[in-house]
């Protein structure tokens, strides 16, 4: 390793322990993340590898952005894993998906940093639209930690924020036809509990990697007043200083939903 390359972490270091000690003490910590996690397929080709290295690559950094959260005191964490749209790419592709994310599920069972830290895993989505598999994966972790209240991990797969608005509507639908409700009971306090995960709160921040700078039909209700924050790097790239610096930037402003 050079002696610049040395420097470089270095001062890296320094400036990520600064600027943790000033995120710590400012105590505005974003109480729910949401993270949309994009270039994992364009990393992989930037390395020279199969995309779908990329997207094991892209599992492993989440792992570290989840204690990354758990450092600075973030309770809520939802990761945009498998969108509705994502059901257009290759077969192949997306099974390997399916079967990284069924893994990784079973894994949570076992992952010590879970059960020490009493992490609840949920997940959200148009669950019956995956494989059979994957449905059983993820009633077993949901299952184990039911009863988990330190931290909650959101995970959404086979998710869509029209697709869930709309869904709501139908359940709002069938209740009314079947005179359980009336049109007054209806507002938007009231449809939170038709949603995927009724008692989810509303995310704070959401954080996108990878340059683009929309939120691709992620949480659409929930985000509506969330701030936004926007990184230029691919998802496996994400080092801890861009991170800090995405939650410092949420703290420095001035939130008003509206007013």
């Amino acid at each position: 390793m050079s002696l610049s390359k040395k420097l470089g972490d270095l001062t890296e270091q320094i400036y990520e322990k600064v600027l943790l000690e000033r995120i710590v003490k400012d105590g505005n910590i974003p109480y729910h993340v949401g993270i949309i996690t994009d270039g994992n397929r364009r990393y992989a080709t930037s390395m020279g590898m199969d995309s779908n290295l990329g997207h094991v690559k892209g599992k492993e950094k989440l792992e570290e952005v989840l204690e990354w959260c758990m450092e600075i005191g973030t309770k809520v964490v939802t990761v945009y894993a498998f969108s509705t749209e994502n059901f257009k790419r290759g077969n192949e592709e997306v099974e390997f998906l399916f079967k990284l994310i069924s893994r990784s599920l079973l894994n949570l069972m076992s992952d010590d940093r879970v059960i020490n830290n009493k992490i609840r895993v949920k997940v959200i989505g148009s669950i019956e639209s995956v494989p059979l598999y994957l449905q059983e994966s993820i009633k077993k972790v949901e299952d184990f930690t039911k009863d988990f209240d330190g931290y909650h991990l959101n995970i959404a797969v086979a998710y869509g924020g029209r697709e869930e608005i709309i869904d709501g509507i139908r359940k709002i639908a069938q209740e009314y036809k079947d005179g359980k409700i009336n049109i007054s009971d209806i507002n938007a306090s009231n449809f939170r509990k038709y949603l995927y995960y009724g008692s989810l709160p509303d995310p704070d921040l959401i954080l996108r990697t990878s340059g683009e700078e929309r939120i691709s039909n992620f949480l659409l209700w929930q985000g509506a007043y969330s701030e936004l924050y926007f990184s230029d790097v691919y998802w496996p790239d994400l080092r801890k200083l861009e991170f800090l610096r995405a939650v410092r930037s949420y703290q420095t402003r001035k939130r008003r939903f509206g007013t």
